[in-house]
Parts: C-alpha cells; sequence; structure tokens
C-alpha cells in the first residue's frame, strides 16, 4: 500500500512527481515576448483564434508571439467530470499563457487523459502520449519573476528541470500542493466558482503517487479573450 505524500517529502517528490514534463527536442525561446497581429491575422506558425485549426500533436518550434496586446485569456478546459475555468497570467507568465494559448488553439490538448493525480497535491495533465513523457517538440524558459505563490487552484508548468517546460501543467488540488517550492511557472488560476471542481478532481486521484484512481479526461480545452 503506498503511502500519501506528506509535505516533508514534497521537496523530494518534485523531482518525480512533477519533473516529467516535455521530452521532445531541446529547443529554447530565449526571449519570445511582445504582441503580434490582431485576432484576425496572427503570425504565420499561429493556431487560427476561432478554433478552426486542424489538430496538430507536433511542432518544431516554440510559437511566434500569438498574443494579442491588451488582452486577457481565459482557458475553458472541459473534463469527463465537469469544466474549469482559469484566467491565465499572461502579464507574469508571457511565453508560458502564449504557448499554452497556441497548444489549445491546436487542439493539442483536446481527447488526452491525466496521467497523473495524488491527493491533497495535485492533477498533472497535458501529455497526449498519457505516459508523463511525452511534450510537443520544444522547451521554454522558467517565469517566476512576479510569481504569485501557489494557492489551490493554481495552475503550473511540470518540468524535469530548469528551463524545460514544455506542455506538461498540473493544477493544485489540495494543501501539500501550495507548499511545493516556486520552482514550477505559475501561469493561471482556476476561477473560485470552480474550485469545487478541483476538489470533486482531487477526490479522485491517488492516495500514493500514480495516476487517478478513477479517469480524468480533458475533452477540450478552449481560449476565450476577456
Amino acid at each position: 500500500m503506498q503511502r500519501r505524500p506528506t509535505p516533508l517529502l514534497l521537496a523530494a517528490m518534485a523531482c518525480t512527481v512533477l519533473a516529467l514534463a516535455a521530452c521532445g527536442d531541446d529547443t529554447t525561446v530565449s526571449n519570445p515576448q511582445g504582441t503580434g497581429g490582431s485576432v484576425d491575422t496572427l503570425p504565420e506558425g499561429c493556431a487560427a483564434a476561432d478554433g478552426s485549426s486542424p489538430v496538430i500533436t507536433s511542432f518544431e518550434a516554440y510559437p511566434p508571439v500569438c498574443l494579442v496586446e491588451g488582452r486577457a485569456y481565459r482557458a475553458i478546459i472541459e473534463t469527463n467530470h465537469g469544466t474549469l475555468h482559469v484566467d491565465l497570467e499572461a502579464d507574469t507568465a508571457p511565453k508560458t499563457v502564449n504557448s499554452f494559448v497556441n497548444l489549445s488553439r491546436a487542439h493539442y490538448y483536446d481527447a488526452t487523459t491525466c496521467h497523473r493525480a495524488i491527493q491533497n497535491f495535485v492533477v498533472q495533465c497535458g501529455d497526449p502520449t498519457g505516459t508523463g513523457g511525452g511534450g510537443p517538440g520544444y522547451t521554454f524558459e522558467d517565469e517566476f519573476e512576479g510569481m504569485e505563490p501557489y494557492r489551490i487552484g493554481s495552475v503550473a508548468m511540470a518540468n524535469r528541470g530548469p528551463d524545460t517546460n514544455g506542455s506538461q501543467f498540473f493544477i493544485i488540488s489540495g494543501d501539500d500542493g501550495t507548499a511545493l517550492p516556486p520552482d514550477y511557472t505559475r501561469f493561471g488560476q482556476v476561477i473560485d466558482d470552480d474550485l469545487g471542481l478541483v476538489e470533486l478532481l482531487d477526490s479522485k486521484g491517488n492516495p500514493g503517487d500514480g495516476p487517478p484512481l478513477e479517469p480524468i479526461d480533458i475533452i477540450s480545452i478552449s481560449i476565450e479573450e476577456v
């Protein structure tokens, strides 16, 4: 029988629980900040803002800037247990939000499963292979400056070490998760009205390390400009 993780184990668990994000190539982006285009004329290489792009599961490089200056972005994550609304934090994590928005618009996350969920800790998703070893084909840097503390419902990037962000992310679902060291770029927050669903997802998690006891699947992720 596996033991439930405790706060004292979090630092050690960080390497095994959350450090399995992208295992793609070593492409990095040094400074993809800025703005690009309007909603109707995004740069070449950006998925369509209206969701009309085909499904893309592999990328050759980090995308161009696909965010529009002055716009705020919200992710609508439809799961088999309900829908989460996540306010994305492009002001403090522009590289991360840019990647996540483009992957979502390319339907990269659609019809995928959350391969790891630990009760009172995190739900980890974002790997189309469902193995914990997949990624989009590129990596990019951490963004810690100005990052808010983790709290339940915070959404952050999983990684396998400094500056190895890819596609995998986790939702903090319990108090043990809020005690993680600030080594994972926080880029969103589930709205307060949906924290009950976060609690429900946590209840589906594994008491130890591993996949959820009941599947947690992402049906789709869409992006709203607010």
